[in-house]
């Protein structure tokens, strides 16, 4: 009988071991480019992000405080990392952060913001702090000044070159009912205070600084000194002022707050505030700013100890603090409303499911694709099941059922063997399921026939 129907003893081997290779290579590509993605996609997670803050000048309580952190946060491990740009001051600090070159910056809250510029904390909080010199010598007769209404005709020493020292005063004067054009400012660097305490044409000196500033501790020793003791002058006006401008608000300085004895000030002088912030784009992702934020104000109490300023750091009140926006960010924090890892990344989880899922349809495509030339095709099956049949039919000895049976049995390994290397869908496996029950059907009805004929009886033939 002709067996050239069924796989050969010889090739049928070859092709299972040639598929198992090439199956087991497809597997091995799969594995690792799998492996791949997730070890990017970790490595991506794991990776801190940088944000650059300007803040300046050199030496200042600001730079110290933001060095203090990004140290700090870099010492820790921590998921987002500071890059310090110290700049000669606030003004140009904010203006990197308007050209792009920052993504924070620190910036006095009476200065012009950047109009993407969105709170993410309060550093501190500066004082006004005001006092009038005594005059010393005999040609100068000018009595001692008790109050901002008599400023006119009188110069004021500003402590510090930066435009918004002058702004600040310039308000509270028109504040108070002065013409500012009538008072003569005279700016001094801090590191003029000497010159500023010898300067006879002096009559009030301003201060614009944190409580303990080290600078307003000095410039009142200076001009005690030289001119006698100061006499603080309250700013009454600074309720007004704050009402109408949100950036400032209206303080207290205590009392013997500079020096006990004599006490500097003898009582509490009402004065006017301005906050030193920081500030973040509002680009900036909103989970993002909210675990920086969660960072700098869990940092703030560790770097008390080293940086006092940094005990000054507080959260921004979105009722109170309307000089600016809070950045979306922080408000989550804040409130408490910071969204969960899966509220993060529910999207992204989703999206690699059915990336895996897309993967996995392409493996199976390759599979199949590269596992072609090793089989004949579910046609060339269906065909050699459709002949054993037909034989099955027409056999007139058992022994040929049998060999077919084998033959058949072949085929079905065979089969199994291409579903299993992806060579044969569902849809495939289907028909040739069909085939496959219609031989040993056939098959099984010519066996009884057979049978029934050994016995001597005569049987109408099924076709």
């Amino acid at each position: 009988m002709d067996r050239s129907i069924g796989p050969s003893d010889t090739s049928h081997p070859e092709r299972r071991a040639r598929g198992q290779k090439k199956s087991l290579l497809l597997t091995l590509a799969a594995g690792l480019a799998i492996f791949s993605l997730a070890a990017f996609a970790l490595q991506f997670y794991l990776k801190p992000t940088v944000y650059r803050l300007a803040v300046g000048p050199l030496g200042s309580e600001d730079e110290k405080l933001v060095q203090a952190l990004a140290d700090t946060f870099t010492k820790e491990g921590k998921a987002f990392r500071l890059k310090p740009i110290v700049t000669s001051g606030a003004s140009e600090s904010l203006s990197l952060f308007a050209d792009g070159k920052a993504d924070l910056a620190i910036g006095r809250g009476d200065l012009d913001m950047p109009k993407d510029a969105e709170m993410v904390a309060i550093v501190r909080r500066d004082f006004a702090v005001l006092w009038a010199l005594s005059s010393t010598t005999q040609k100068s007769r000018k009595p001692a000044v008790k109050s901002l209404e008599e400023l006119p005709g009188r110069t004021v020493g500003i402590i510090g070159r930066t435009e918004a020292n002058r702004n600040l005063f310039n308000r509270v004067l028109k504040a108070s009912g002065v013409d500012p054009d009538k008072v003569k400012l005279k700016q001094f660097a801090t590191n003029q205070l000497e010159e500023l305490s010898k300067d006879m044409s002096i009559d009030v000196v301003l201060a614009v600084g944190p409580m303990n500033s080290k600078i307003t501790l000095s410039a009142l020793e200076a001009t005690a000194r030289t001119r006698g003791q100061p006499r603080f002058l309250p700013i009454d006006v600074s309720e007004a002022i704050a009402a109408n401008n949100p950036v400032y608000s209206s303080e207290e300085i205590p009392g013997s707050v500079f020096n006990a004895k004599p006490a500097w000030p003898e009582d509490k002088v009402e004065t006017i505030g301005v906050s030193h912030l920081l500030v973040a784009k509002k680009a900036l992702s909103e989970s993002n700013v909210a675990a920086l934020s969660r960072q700098i104000f869990s940092a703030r109490h560790s770097l008390g100890r080293d940086i006092p300023s940094a005990a000054q750091i507080r959260k921004p009140d979105s009722e109170t603090d309307t000089a600016l926006p809070l950045h979306s960010g922080t408000a989550a924090y804040v409130d408490g409303n910071e969204k969960t890892f899966l509220d993060r990344y529910s999207d992204y989880i989703w999206f690699s499911l059915l990336a895996l899922s897309g993967i996995g349809s392409a493996i199976a495509w390759l599979r199949k694709f590269f596992m072609r030339d090793e089989w004949e095709g579910v046609d060339a099956l269906c065909d050699k099941f459709a002949a054993l049949t037909t034989k099955a039919r027409e056999a007139e000895e058992a022994h040929v059922l049998f060999d077919l049976n084998d033959e058949a049995d072949a085929l079905m390994d065979e089969t199994v063997e291409g579903y299993n290397d992806g060579a044969i869908d569902e849809e495939d496996l289907s028909i040739l399921n069909l085939m496959i029950q219609r031989f040993y059907h056939a098959a099984a009805i010519r066996q009884r026939w057979l049978d029934n004929n050994a016995n001597g009886e005569k049987r109408v033939r099924v076709v």
